[in-house]
C-alpha cells in the first residue's frame, strides 16, 4: 500500500460509504479504510482521527454536517461512552434492513453463494428484551459502581438503567451496589487483582417471573452473607435462588469452576412455547426469550416434521432446540462437549417427560459417528455452534454420512458463509433467515435450511 493518508489527531470532512459489522461507518480515501463510531452511511461529518492502523484507521465524529433521514436519537444517556449498544441511533426498522443486508453480503462475499436471503424478521417492541444482565463491579471516589464497560476498554460506566435490560434486573443491580456499599463488600480491583465482589448476573424467567442471582466472588467467604441475602429477598420477592460463583484467577473470564446455592433453588424454570426448561447460572440460554420462540418457530418451520424423522442436535446446549421439537419427532439425539450442558438436557427432556431424547457428551463429530455405528440415522441434523462455526471435522463428517437435510443456527453471518462454502459441493443451500435477536447493537442470527443435493 501507498503512504497511509491520514495522522492521529487530523480533521476531515467526510462522507460516509457504508456501516460494518459492528456499526461503525466506513470513510475510504485512496482505498484506506476508516472506521467512524457514531456514523450512518450517506452522512456528511467532520471527524477526528484517533488511531492509525497500517491498513485502516479509527475516528470520531466531531460534527453532523448533513444528518442521515435515519438517524434517530438514542434512548440511553450513556450511549456515546457504553459499549453494549452500538446502534440506537439508527431507525429500527433501518436496523433490520442493514443487517439483512449484512448477511447477503457477508453469503456472497465470503462463500460466493447466490443464496435466498429473507428479510430479517424484527420484534414489535425492541426495548428491554434482554433476561440475562452481567455487569462488573468496581470503585470510583469511595463509591461503589456497577456497569457495562466502556468501548475497548475495562473502565466501568457506571449506569442506573439499561434500555434492552429487563427493568427489574436494572432495579437489582442498583440495589446491590446500596448493599455493597452499606456493609462495606471488599469490591473486586482488576488491575491489583484484590478485593473480592467481580460481577453480579442476575437471570430472569420470562414466563414464570422467577430470578435468579449470582454474586461472582474472588473468594469463598462473602462478608455479611445473610445480612446481604436478607436484604435481597425482602426487597425482591421475584428472586428464587441466589447464587455464589467463585473466580479466584486473574482473569478476564467471569465465572469459575465452583458455586454454591446460597439462597433457594439451583435452577429456575423457564418456558419457550410450552416446553419447560431448568436454567441454572452457567446454563447457554437465548437472553431474548421472545424472538428465541420465534427463531425456534423458523427451525420448526424448516424441520417440516411429520413424526417420524430422527433428528441429530449438535452443540445442543441444555438441548433447547431439540426439546422444542421434540413432541413432533420420533427421536432427538443431542450432543455437546460441556458435560454440565448435557447434565441440564437431561433434565430438561425429564421435566418435560420427553422420553425420546438422548444426549451425550463429546465431540460431535466423534459422537455422530458412533451412532452412525450403532445404526442410527437421522433424517434431519441441527447446528447451533459458538460464533466461530463449525468444526471443520464435523462437516466433513456431516458431508460423509447420508443425512438428506440440514438447519444451521447461526450467531455469526461470517462463519456461517464460510462454513456454508464448505458445505456446498455435497448440499444445496435453500434459503436463509435473518432473526434480530440483539436490536439495538450490530449482532444479527441466522438460519440456514440446507439439503443434500443427491435427494
Amino acid at each position: 500500500m501507498n503512504e497511509i493518508p491520514v495522522s492521529r489527531n487530523q480533521i476531515l470532512n467526510v462522507e460516509i460509504i457504508d456501516l460494518i459489522n459492528n456499526g461503525m461507518g466506513l470513510v475510504k480515501i485512496d482505498g484506506y479504510s476508516i472506521f467512524v463510531k457514531n456514523a450512518l452511511p450517506l452522512e456528511k461529518l467532520k471527524i477526528k482521527i484517533t488511531e492509525v492502523k497500517k491498513t485502516y484507521a479509527l475516528a470520531e465524529t466531531i460534527e453532523i454536517l448533513k444528518a442521515s433521514p435515519h438517524r434517530v436519537i438514542p434512548k440511553c444517556k450513556i450511549y456515546d461512552q457504553c459499549g453494549g449498544c452500538n446502534l440506537q441511533h439508527l431507525d429500527y426498522q433501518y436496523q433490520l434492513i442493514m443487517k439483512t443486508n449484512f448477511v447477503k453480503e457477508q453469503l456472497l462475499k465470503i462463500s460466493k453463494l447466490n443464496v435466498i436471503v429473507n428479510d430479517c424478521i424484527g420484534m414489535e417492541d425492541c426495548w428491554k428484551y434482554r433476561s440475562k444482565t452481567q455487569v462488573p463491579f468496581g470503585v470510583r471516589n469511595n463509591k461503589v459502581i456497577a456497569g457495562f464497560y466502556k468501548e475497548n476498554t475495562h473502565e466501568i460506566i457506571d449506569m442506573d438503567r439499561c434500555e434492552i435490560q429487563d427493568a427489574l434486573a436494572d432495579e437489582i443491580v442498583n440495589f446491590m451496589k446500596t448493599i455493597a456499599q452499606k456493609y462495606k463488600i471488599p469490591i473486586y480491583n482488576e488491575l491489583e487483582h484484590i478485593g473480592n465482589l467481580r460481577h453480579v448476573i442476575i437471570r430472569k424467567a420470562q414466563v414464570s417471573n422467577e430470578y435468579m442471582v449470582t454474586l461472582v466472588t474472588k473468594e469463598d467467604k462473602l462478608k455479611n452473607e445473610e445480612k446481604i441475602i436478607s436484604e435481597l429477598i425482602n426487597r425482591f420477592p421475584q428472586i428464587k435462588s441466589i447464587v455464589q460463583n467463585i473466580n479466584p484467577k486473574k482473569t478476564n473470564t467471569i465465572l469459575g469452576d465452583y458455586q454454591k446455592v446460597l439462597y433457594g433453588k439451583e435452577y429456575i424454570i423457564d418456558y419457550i412455547g410450552d416446553v419447560k426448561f431448568a436454567i441454572s447460572s452457567k446454563s447457554f440460554y437465548q437472553v431474548n426469550p421472545v424472538q428465541t420462540k420465534v427463531l425456534y418457530d423458523q427451525v420448526l418451520k424448516y424441520a417440516n416434521l411429520t413424526g417420524n424423522e430422527t433428528i441429530i442436535d449438535a452443540y445442543c446446549g441444555i438441548g433447547t432446540i431439540g426439546l422444542y421439537l421434540a413432541k413432533q419427532a420420533k427421536a432427538i439425539y443431542g450432543v455437546e462437549i460441556v458435560s454440565d450442558a448435557i447434565k441440564d438436557a437431561r433434565l430438561n427432556a425429564k421435566l418435560n417427560n420427553f422420553t425420546n431424547a438422548y444426549y451425550e457428551v463429546g465431540k460431535a463429530e466423534e459422537i455422530i459417528k458412533k451412532w452412525q455405528k450403532e445404526k442410527i440415522e437421522a433424517d434431519i441434523i441441527i447446528v447451533d455452534p459458538p460464533r466461530k462455526g463449525c468444526d471443520s471435522s464435523l462437516l466433513n463428517t456431516i458431508k460423509e454420512m447420508n443425512i438428506p437435510r440440514m438447519i444451521y443456527v447461526s450467531c455469526d453471518p461470517a462463519t456461517l458463509a464460510r462454513d456454508l462454502k464448505n458445505l456446498s459441493d455435497t448440499f444445496d443451500i435453500i434459503e436463509v433467515q435473518p432473526v434480530d435477536m440483539f436490536p439495538h447493537t450490530s449482532h444479527v442470527e441466522t438460519i440456514a435450511r440446507i439439503q443434500r443435493a443427491d435427494f
